[in-house]
């Protein structure tokens, strides 16, 4: 699959999510996706906890929201973690949240090109989530997502009928050229 491609296919899964375990190889290449990611002064402020053991995944699942309680059939559930003071603050921005966002952005698209589903997860406790992953207090957690491989034949297959209803704005509403609403390039 090309970038663009895996770009166009993303999209979360959560009801796709199968048991069948992510070989070793494929884990690692979409944490070294994560790893190469762009930031701020080179900080790389993000950190991930990989969950794989299923006693602690059936730990964690109580603290996501309801709806995301099926994630628990996952065989990899990754926690995307960031300490905020180990980033770049410039004129009151923190640039973390923006950096740790282009560290996912890159697992996510990895995980889709090697045909794995993923589903990002900003609903759960974080208190609950620290607690039982020994997280420290000054450390954020940011986003979660199941890590799996979809039970049907193929990411494609798995994600035909999402993407079909899939909706995006068009970028005449997006994009400006040269200053805030001018809508055309000079």
């Amino acid at each position: 699959m090309e970038t663009l491609e895996a770009i166009r296919k993303r999209c979360s899964l959560k009801g796709h999510l199968s048991g069948r375990s992510i070989e070793p190889e494929k884990l690692e290449a979409v944490l070294t996706a994560g790893q190469v990611a762009a930031s701020a002064r080179n900080f790389q402020p993000w950190r991930m906890i990989v969950v794989q053991d299923r006693d602690t995944i059936e730990r964690l699942t109580p603290a996501l929201s309801e709806a995301n309680q099926v994630a628990r059939q996952a065989p990899v559930m990754l926690i995307v973690c960031a300490r905020p003071g180990d980033d770049v603050i410039r004129d009151g921005k923190e640039y973390y949240l923006f950096d740790l966002g282009l560290a996912v952005g890159n697992m996510l698209l990895a995980a889709t090109d090697l045909g794995l589903v993923t589903h990002l997860m900003a609903a759960f406790n974080e208190t609950e989530v620290k607690r039982i992953l020994h997280i420290p207090d000054e450390v954020r957690v940011v986003i979660v997502t199941p890590l799996a491989y979809p039970p049907e034949a193929s990411y494609d297959e798995a994600a035909r009928e999402r993407l079909s209803q899939r909706t995006r704005k068009p970028l005449s509403e997006l994009v400006f050229y040269d200053r805030w609403n001018e809508l055309e390039p000079a």
